[in-house]
């Protein structure tokens, strides 16, 4: 068996899939990569399944080495890989040797970047994924973040790795405002017109609470409320409901304060307002977006969503087939 070491784990490093579904109505999130079209294009670069364990390097890298010789590719944040010291392309199929040390460059566009190893990352499925879950402490590598000193096993290779890079055309590109589109509901009755064109109108920036469970978002206008009665069971600020289940991109504004937008390790449900959701083609973006990233939402319809869903099912093919 091949195994690779953890030298340093950068700040937050996860060993990630695409995800375990069908547990949320017990309070199991589906987690998996943040942005899955980067996950899938680093796992075809090397020939893995699309749903291969991976590594998720989160705003700082990690620095491994390796027992056996191995095949990696880094896609999603711009960053330069480095074997032994040597700079190599990202976004490309990679022989590290025997003992070999791979590591990256501090990320220079992009929040989290994404390894596939030939074989994939070989820990145990834990309700059909290899996902961590840290909250629950199960999946991934023993339910946690990777830490110094860890030795990760690696699968034995299906595949045969891609020649070809990915085009440029495919990297990760990011605007100095973003535009992130949500379909209303389910509490949008809630707020006022005045906060609701608010919500749409004013420019946010990324807070540093970003991570797998939220993203929070700042320097927008507060949230008002219409005067309505609260419903049995529900706290008294206007921005509780009753519980209710929470779909992973739904928006909330505890107090009416900073906005959030729910992510995949994201509690399944609570007493906050849903205000919208996150479309989920758009959730890939969202998690490569840096503290400070500025963001602006935009309402859509199911129509327009729903061919913003196949347009970005599309384009992953269109990626995976290109390295064929």
């Amino acid at each position: 068996m091949n195994t690779f070491k953890v030298i340093s784990p950068g700040i937050a490093t996860f060993v990630e899939d695409l995800g375990r579904y069908g547990y949320y109505h017990l309070g199991i999130p589906p987690g998996g990569a943040l942005d899955q079209a980067s996950f899938m294009v680093a796992n075809a670069l090397v020939g893995n399944d699309k749903n291969a364990a991976g590594l998720e390097m989160a705003l700082m890298p990690a620095k491994l080495e390796f027992e056996k010789e191995a095949v990696v590719a880094v896609c999603g944040a711009h960053t330069t890989p480095k074997i032994n010291g040597e700079e190599m392309p990202s976004h490309t199929a990679l022989k590290v040797p025997a003992g070999g040390v791979l590591e990256f460059s501090y990320f220079k566009k992009g929040a989290r970047a994404y390894l596939a190893i030939a074989g994939g990352v070989d820990v145990p499925l834990v309700m059909g994924s290899r996902s961590t879950y840290p909250l629950g402490g199960i999946g991934g590598f023993k339910g946690r973040k990777l830490e110094a000193g860890d030795i990760l096993p690696i699968g034995t290779p299906t595949g045969k790795p891609s020649a070809k890079s990915l085009d440029k055309s495919y990297h990760l590109e990011l605007k100095e405002i973003e535009e992130l589109r949500v379909v209303l509901g389910l509490q949008d009755y809630k707020l006022t017109e005045e906060s609701l064109k608010n919500l749409f109108n004013d420019i946010f920036v990324v807070s540093t609470q970003a991570d797998r469970l939220g993203y929070r978002f700042k320097n927008g206008q507060k949230f008002t409320y219409k005067d309505l009665p609260q419903p049995f069971g529900a706290g008294a600020n206007p921005s509780n409901i009753t519980d209710a289940c929470y779909p992973v991109g739904s928006m909330q504004a505890p107090g009416g304060n900073e906005p959030i937008v729910l992510q995949r390790d994201a509690p399944s449900g609570g007493g906050f307002a849903m205000y919208c959701t996150l479309i989920s083609c758009d959730l890939d973006r969202l998690g490569q977006f840096a503290p400070n990233q500025k963001v602006r939402f935009k309402a859509v319809g199911m129509q327009e969503a729903l061919q913003a869903r196949k347009a970005y099912q599309e384009r992953i093919k269109a990626m995976v087939v290109s390295l064929v």
